[in-house]
Formats: structure tokens, C-alpha cells, sequence
């Protein structure tokens, strides 16, 4: 079954081209090293919650929208394996130049337990 590592991230609103051009730039490494498919999608629709929500996870600013993103692998193994060689390859330089702060990030890989198709 497939693995997946999900992400949500603050990106300042006026960092939004910049963003997908970052994301262009860092997730095809993902599919040359395994993954099956890679979303990044720009909040147009986040809520407030009463007792949590996506903004308060990340702690974004007024000026600044929520993106969720995913990493699709056939299998944790893959996924492990090809999450090493991303951390450990050459062109992951660059990835410091982000246009967003890393530190407010949150990211967990998951197992799914329910999978319809479409």
C-alpha cells in the first residue's frame, strides 16, 4: 500500500510565484527518486476553528496563506529510501533560499487506512 508524507506550511501571499517555482524545483526530485505523485495546494478556503485549525498549526500571519501539500510513494520502503537520497543530494543546497519559514512547518508520514477510487 502507498505512503504518504504530508506537509503544511505559512507562505508569505506575496511569495506565492516564487513558492511554485521552489516547488516545481524541489518536488520533481521526489519523482525521480520514487514518489508517484506530488500535490502543493494553496489555501483559498482555511477557516478558523474555535479550539484549532490549520493557521494557528503553522502560526500564519495575516499576509500569509496556508499551503498542504503531499508526497505519494508505492510503499514506506521507497519512500525511505528515496527520502535519503533527496536529503543527501546536491541540488537540496538551494532549498535554503526558501520562500517560506521551515521552522513553522509541520510534516508526518502516513500510512493510508482507507482508499477509494476515484
Amino acid at each position: 500500500m502507498s505512503y504518504i508524507d504530508g506537509f503544511v506550511i505559512a507562505v508569505p501571499n506575496a511569495n506565492r510565484e516564487q513558492f511554485i517555482k521552489h516547488a516545481n524545483t524541489f518536488d520533481v526530485i521526489f519523482l525521480e527518486f520514487g514518489a508517484t505523485r506530488v500535490l502543493e495546494c494553496w489555501g483559498d478556503n482555511v477557516p478558523e476553528g474555535k479550539l484549532t485549525d490549520f493557521r494557528r498549526a503553522v502560526q500564519a500571519e495575516e499576509n500569509e496563506s496556508v499551503v498542504f501539500s503531499w508526497v505519494e510513494w508505492p510503499d514506506k520502503a521507497t519512500r525511505d529510501a528515496g527520502m535519503a537520497k533527496f536529503m543527501k543530494d546536491p541540488r537540496m543546497a538551494a532549498a535554503s533560499a526558501c520562500p517560506f519559514d521551515g521552522k513553522r512547518m509541520i510534516f508526518g508520514g502516513f500510512t493510508p487506512v482507507v482508499s477509494l477510487p476515484a
